[in-house]
């Protein structure tokens, strides 16, 4: 039986809002640029690999509290990686040497693995992104109404939710670790699945990150104890900047502050929550742009 085509979401142009990174040419001039290259592989993969390292570096040369700009920013790069990707796995040379019954079989049947899980894992990271949008919302409430009782749950609420965020960093622990064959230039195969790898590589490092430094921000943790105070402050800097303006567990006794207070409290409040949609929208775009790159494996796969 002909096994069917599994259809890809389809990209929006809107996604696109970080032109000053997107170097790539247009499809039409790589393909023609492709034919008449005496190498074997196409400029794609070089652009792919630029942006790959790109992100390595950026991952790794910023460190200490960082903005939601700066994490939304990683992840629309991290989105152009797979957009990018997709676009290398559309590609009928590519379709052709990675289409069944090669000797690195067991490679793609992996990566394909590792595909599913990160849409699975990016999947819940958008459950409890809007978990969160939801309890700091009701938390906005609560400050409104000066309820201390409500303050301690939502708190609480918000702490789990962050905990449940770092969590996911363990869903990483298997992937990304192909033990790959040395390329040769006559291997067309292995240099697309390296590649692919590769990929798979610095997105578990971004997402790691991303991970951390939501969870890691105060807004998502409790207050640190005595005992604890200078290990808890060196985490709390591994942060992001307006998830850490405020902590429920510090506002307890609203009804004792001023009318000023309040306000002061519910503006930071809902500057939280308006970072909290920024990574929503962004963590979206990711997810969808996962699901793109496995359904172009898999359709390369079951053909």
């Amino acid at each position: 039986m002909a096994s069917k085509m599994v259809t890809n979401f389809r990209r929006s142009l809107s996604f696109h809002n970080h032109p000053s990174y997107n170097s790539a040419k247009p499809k039409k001039t790589l393909h023609a640029r492709s034919a008449s290259l005496p190498c074997r592989s196409h400029p794609i993969i070089s652009q792919l690999r630029d942006k790959v390292d790109d992100l390595n570096d950026r991952a790794t040369s910023e460190s200490g509290l960082r903005t939601s700009g700066w994490l939304c920013d990683g992840l629309a790069r991290m989105k152009m990686v797979h957009d990018l990707l997709d676009d290398l796995l559309q590609l009928p040379q590519t379709r052709e040497s990675l289409r069944g019954g090669g000797q690195h079989a067991d490679l793609m049947e992996k990566l394909l693995e590792d595909f599913l899980r990160f849409v699975e894992v990016y999947g819940m990271f958008q459950t409890l992104v809007l978990r969160l949008k939801e309890e700091c919302s009701a938390a906005q409430i609560a400050v409104r109404r000066r309820d201390d009782s409500k303050i301690i749950v939502h708190s609480k609420n918000l702490n789990r939710i962050g905990k449940e965020i770092s969590n996911l960093v363990c869903s990483f622990h298997s992937m990304g670790k192909l033990i790959m064959p040395a390329v040769s230039s006559h291997d067309e195969e292995a240099e697309l699945i390296e590649v692919i790898n590769d990929v798979i590589k610095v997105t578990i490092v971004i997402s790691t990150t991303v991970f951390g430094v939501i969870s890691n921000s105060s807004a998502f943790r409790k207050p640190p104890s005595i005992g604890l105070s200078f290990k808890k402050k060196v985490k709390s800097e591994e942060g992001i900047k307006e998830l850490e303006e405020i902590n429920l567990d510090n506002l307890l006794g609203l009804r004792k502050k001023t009318e000023e207070d309040v306000k002061d409290v519910s503006k930071k409040m809902h500057e939280m929550e308006d970072c909290i949609v920024e990574i929503e929208g962004s963590g979206e775009r990711v997810f969808r742009s996962l699901i793109n790159s496995r359904v172009s494996l898999l359709n390369i796969l079951t053909q």
